[in-house]
C-alpha cells in the first residue's frame, strides 16, 4: 500500500534516522502530495542511499539498516553491557504503560511502527494492525525461550550470502541488541495490546476518530 509505505518512511526519518532538521521534513511528511516521489528521491540522495526509487524492498532494507546503526551508535554503551538481567522490572512497566492508555489506533505512527516491526521480523501483513501486533508478540515470546536465548548468546558467523553489506552490518548490531531489546519489545507489545483492547471495548470510544469521547 503506497500510503503505508510513505508513512513508514516518514516514521523512520522522524523517529530513528533524523537526518533532516524538523523544519526541513515538511516535503517528506506531505505524503499526499503529487511531488512526494521527488521529495523521497531527494531524501534518498541526501542519506546516500545507493538504490533507485523503484527498488522499494532494497531501499527499505537499507534504510532499516541505517536506522539500526544510528540507534546502536546513540546507545552503544547501553547495549554493549546489556544482559538478560537488565530487563525492565514491574515498577518500570507500570510507569511505561500509562501513556499507552491514550494510544490512537488510527495514528499513522502506530501503524507505521507495527509495519516496521512486521517487516523486520518477516511477519505477513494483515489489514488489522492489532492482529499483526499479536503475531509479533507470539514470535518474540518464541524467541525468548531458554533455547533461543542460549543460541543467541553464542557467537555466530553472519551469513556470507547476505545480499547487501549494510544488512550484514545490521545483523551484527542486532545480535548485540537481541536479548535486551526482545524483552523490552515484548513488554511494550503486551502493553500496547492491552491499551488497544481497552479502547475498543470502551463503549464511549469513537472508532472513526480513534479517540475517547464523553
Amino acid at each position: 500500500d503506497e500510503t503505508e509505505f510513505r508513512n513508514f518512511i516518514v516514521w523512520l526519518e522522524d523517529q530513528k534516522i533524523r537526518h533532516y532538521k524538523i523544519e526541513d521534513r515538511g516535503n517528506l511528511r506531505n505524503i499526499h502530495s503529487e511531488d512526494w516521489p521527488k521529495s523521497f528521491e531527494k531524501y534518498m540522495k541526501d542519506v546516500n542511499c545507493p538504490f533507485k526509487i523503484q527498488e522499494r524492498q532494497e531501499t527499505v532494507d537499507w534504510l532499516l539498516g541505517l536506522a539500526v546503526r544510528l540507534e546502536y551508535g546513540d546507545n552503544a554503551d547501553k547495549y554493549k553491557d546489556s544482559t538478560p538481567d537488565g530487563a525492565k522490572n514491574t515498577e518500570n512497566t507500570a510507569k511505561n504503560a500509562e501513556p499507552l492508555i491514550n494510544l490512537d489506533v488510527n495514528n499513522p505512527d502506530f501503524k507505521a511502527g507495527v509495519m516496521a516491526l512486521a517487516n523486520l521480523l518477516q511477519i505477513q501483513r494483515h489489514d488489522d494492525y492489532l492482529v499483526m501486533l499479536k503475531a509479533i508478540r507470539i514470535l518474540v515470546q518464541e524467541r525468548l525461550t531458554q533455547d533461543a536465548i542460549a543460541k543467541a548468546s553464542q557467537s555466530k558467523e553472519v551469513c556470507t550470502h547476505t545480499a547487501y553489506a549494510v544488512i550484514n552490518e545490521a545483523a551484527q548490531i542486532l545480535r548485540l541488541l537481541h536479548i535486551e531489546e526482545l524483552r523490552e519489545l515484548q513488554t511494550k507489545i503486551n502493553e500496547a495490546i492491552v491499551a488497544v483492547q481497552a479502547i475498543i471495548a470502551d463503549p464511549k470510544t469513537d472508532h472513526r476518530l480513534g479517540k475517547v469521547g464523553r
